[in-house]
């Protein structure tokens, strides 16, 4: 049997992450610009299950080579309070943010004409200017919702980040009630489902520094408008997760694994 080695752990991640961003923007480009139905075909839950899925799929690619963390949050949670190794924080973060990026240009290859037809709208990141954004900055006929504030958005995303991480953690914790027949991609796919469902209105649930910031910078590299505007980007969809994880592989710890049986 081949002994996994950091290089090949980091193809991995760069490899999974890819699948992550091509399919999860890829849902977003295919709602948003809506090349196969009518407009009001729109719809936010088609974007949480084809993120969910696209979780799921990744998951299942690249977890027995590098764990499948794709997902910076998640490194560097298992890195504070699962023995992951620190040496290896930063390569990983770096294939995932490469991964990422790549995952955006297989999105502009794949819809580039609805792209430019429709001015190169955001579809890689969260944030104001994303072509979802009336869904959670507040739509037509929903004035009273009003745009959530950047502190709120950040709550939404460390709150959401520690749910992550909770269902990450319990997926392959066999103490717990555990996950048999390989199901555990599974079970992650539907907390990222969850969470986009229940807890992404104020932020668009970015919940992976990675899956925001090099989709982000691709973004702004092909045209897209306003992507960097203000600290938005770096607090919410970066700064928060970062926090969330940490603090869900913690809570994890002190109400679950405190109480399971030795």
């Amino acid at each position: 049997m081949k002994k996994n080695n950091l290089l090949g752990e980091c193809i991995a991640e760069v490899f999974g992450t890819f699948i992550l961003i091509l399919l999860g923007d890829g849902v977003v480009a295919n709602v948003g610009l809506a090349p196969r139905l009518a407009a009001p075909a729109y719809n936010w839950n088609t974007i949480t299950i084809g993120w969910a899925f696209a979780v799921i799929v990744a998951v299942y690619v690249v977890g027995g080579v590098s764990g499948a963390h794709i997902n910076p949050a998640v490194t560097l949670a298992l890195a504070v309070k699962r023995g992951f190794a620190w040496s290896k924080v930063f390569p990983y973060i770096l294939a995932q943010m490469i991964g990422a990026f790549l995952g955006a240009l297989g999105v502009y290859l794949v819809y580039l004409d609805g792209l430019v037809a429709a001015g190169m709208p955001n579809v890689w990141c969260t944030g104001a200017g994303s072509v979802f954004g009336a869904s959670f900055w507040g739509g037509a006929g929903a004035a009273s919702a009003g745009a959530y504030t950047l502190a709120i958005a950040c709550i939404a995303e460390i709150l959401g980040t520690a749910v992550l991480l909770w269902g990450v953690l319990a997926s392959g914790d066999t103490k717990n009630l555990g996950v048999g027949a390989n199901l555990g991609p599974f079970v992650v796919g539907f907390t990222v489902l969850a969470v986009g469902m229940s807890l992404g209105g104020p932020s668009g649930y970015s919940i992976n520094p990675a899956r925001d910031l090099a989709p982000r910078i691709f973004g702004a590299l092909v045209g897209t408008k306003g992507l960097f505007d203000g600290i938005y980007w770096l607090l919410a969809p970066v700064i928060a997760p970062l926090i969330g994880g940490v603090i869900g592989v913690f809570t994890y710890d002190w109400f679950v694994t405190a109480n399971l049986p030795e």
